[in-house]
Order: C-alpha cells, then sequence, then structure tokens
C-alpha cells in the first residue's frame, strides 16, 4: 500500500501533539519528520504520553531535512514564524498545512490584525481549509491556511443563514473557549489561579479572528460584533451567535439540507455541548428562532475541529485521500 511521508514542524505545543496523535495511526500517512525550535530529544521525551506508543527523533526544524524527508508537512507554529517556512518548503514542492494565521487573509487585512507579511506570493495562491466552502479547490491546493478554531464554529454556524438574514444588521458571535487555545506559552490571563473558578471576556469586539469571520462570510468588519470568553476548560469551544432573519422558513430544515453532504457537520434538535465533540472533528450546530431573532449555537474541540483534526482532513482532500480517513470522530468522555 503506498503512503505518503508527511513532517510535522512544531511539535512541542498542544496543536502538535494532536496532530502527531493523528498522524501515528493514519493508514495512509507515514511520519517521517517531527520537529521543533530546538531538537536533540525524542518524542516520548516531548510528550510522555506517547511514551510506548510511538517513538522517534525530535530533531531541530531545518528546510532542506524537511524537504528530503517529506512531501507534505504540517507547520503548527506562531504566526510570523510560519510564513519563514512556507516559502522556501513550496519552493521545494512540498505541500504544506499551515496551522497559524499567516495565509487566511487578505494581505491589508492579515497586516492589519497581526505583522507585516513576508510571502505575498503564497498567500494569493493559499486555500482556505473550510471543506464545506471550499473542497473542490481543496484537492488542488499545494497551500493549505487551516481555519482559526473561533472562525470555524462562528462560520459554520452562520454560513446557511447568510441569505436569510436581514442585510447590515448585527452577527453577534458570544465565545466560549478552554485554555488551551492560548497555547503553551504562559501568560496573565492562562495562569492557573486567574482561570480556576473564573470566567472572562478578552479582547471584546476587536479580536483578530472577527476580520477572519467577516471576510468568510462576506460581510464588513463592523458587522461582526465578536466577543470571545476563556472558561476554565482545557478544551472545547461553544459559540452563541444571533442574527436577524427575514422571511418564513424553517431553521432546523435549513440545517439539514446545507450540510446534508458535510462528513462532519451535525444538526442537532438539542442544545450542543462541548464533551460531545471533544476528541473529534465534528462540529455540532443548534438553531432556534423567535420572532426575526435567530440563536444559532456551535460546539467544536477547539484544538480538533478547531486546528489539528482538520488540518488532516485537509491534507487527505490534498492527497486525494478520503476526507474523514484516519479521523477520530467518537468523542473520549461521557
Amino acid at each position: 500500500m503506498s503512503v505518503t511521508k508527511v513532517g510535522v514542524i512544531g511539535a512541542s505545543g498542544y496543536t502538535g501533539l494532536e496532530l502527531l496523535k493523528i498522524l501515528i495511526n493514519h493508514p495512509k500517512f507515514q511520519l517521517s519528520y517531527v520537529a521543533n525550535s530546538e531538537g536533540n530529544t525524542t518524542l516520548s521525551q516531548l510528550h510522555h504520553s506517547l511514551n510506548k506508543v510511538y517513538e522517534c527523533d525530535v530533531l531541530k526544524a531545518d528546510i532542506d531535512e524537511c524537504a528530503s524527508s517529506c512531501e507534505l508537512v504540517f507547520l503548527a507554529l506562531p504566526h510570523k514564524t510560519a510564513m519563514v517556512y512556507v516559502k522556501p518548503l513550496i519552493s521545494k514542492g512540498l505541500k504544506v498545512v499551515d496551522l497559524s494565521a499567516d495565509y487566511r487573509l487578505p494581505q491589508d487585512i492579515y497586516e492589519q490584525f497581526y505583522c507585516p507579511h513576508t510571502d505575498t506570493e503564497n498567500l494569493s495562491h493559499a486555500v482556505y481549509g473550510l471543506p464545506e466552502l471550499f473542497r473542490d479547490e481543496l484537492r488542488s491546493a499545494k497551500l493549505v491556511a487551516n481555519p482559526g478554531c473561533f472562525p470555524t464554529s462562528a462560520i459554520l454556524g452562520v454560513l446557511p443563514f447568510m441569505s436569510r438574514r436581514v442585510k447590515n444588521t448585527p452577527i453577534i458571535v458570544d465565545a466560549k473557549t478552554g485554555v488551551s487555545g492560548a497555547g503553551k506559552k504562559l501568560s496573565d490571563n492562562t495562569h492557573f489561579v486567574n482561570v480556576n473558578d473564573n470566567l472572562f471576556a478578552y479582547n471584546p469586539l476587536m479580536h483578530r479572528h472577527a476580520p477572519e469571520i467577516a471576510q468568510k462570510l462576506g460581510v464588513d468588519f463592523d458587522e461582526v460584533h465578536f466577543v470571545p470568553h476563556l472558561v476554565p476548560l482545557t478544551r472545547g469551544m461553544i459559540s452563541s451567535i444571533y442574527i436577524q432573519v427575514n422571511s418564513d422558513f424553517d431553521a432546523y430544515e435549513v440545517l439539514e439540507e446545507f450540510y446534508k453532504e458535510a462528513k462532519h457537520v451535525r444538526v442537532c434538535k438539542n442544545p450542543v455541548d462541548m464533551k460531545s465533540v471533544a476528541g473529534t472533528n465534528f462540529c455540532d450546530i443548534y438553531v432556534k428562532r423567535k420572532s426575526n431573532m435567530l440563536f444559532i449555537s456551535s460546539a467544536i474541540d477547539n484544538l480538533m475541529r478547531g486546528a489539528s483534526s482538520a488540518a488532516v482532513v485537509n491534507a487527505n482532500l490534498m492527497m486525494g485521500f478520503d476526507e474523514d480517513l484516519g479521523i477520530p470522530n467518537i468523542a473520549y468522555v461521557p
């Protein structure tokens, strides 16, 4: 059976670990290169949970060595760092799935919310990694910009109703996420004493994922009112979304019809919860209408559908495999 050699650069973080866990058991991907910024360690030393499960050396990231070992590479790196690797890797003929924000937005919007972009050539060719919107484009992509976790949950919730939304009215997204979404680097917000038994908003109305939501929904940034909250959980995400709609329609039937071919979206008759999607690539969506107001609730695992399992789905499509090949789809908590 032919396999595709793949690599992970950025193996130290939470999303890197989730990628490794999926790739170790993937029937068509062979994990051939694992690296971080320091190297000189092994996988079991880096992630004790993989001890006696899978062992390999973790190398210091090197573009030439990666290119000689892989056909496709996942970049689980921070924004700005990722684009440094993308340009030479693409030039050497590799396919790349980038989990950072570096290729998700047009240059002007990206630079407004992040930093100057140093690889505008590849930016113009990147495919946004949301199969429900760009499945056909992903099949021929060389570079995929994996979506952010907040935009994934918000876009999938709102998208089916955009044609029924009252134009120029607010799209209100009230989202809650587990602490793992902030990564391993410690901050005042993620310090145990601050986050434990606590809940708070951060970057309300100006969070840099808001323009990503707006851009993919085809609306102005001022129409998206996005407020993220940090909750004392390790992982998981729920977005509560409010939009105004017109005309008479059955909102549940609209969801069912829109996602009837989607392998990783589940339309729910009861309000969604985080546990039911933990460890999976599912996005669960619930909708309720009252007069002209629509309430949409979507739940994902922020490390999986919001990052790592979504990245492997995109890689499957890029390599011509079935999109759910090797993707865990049974929640691991009761």
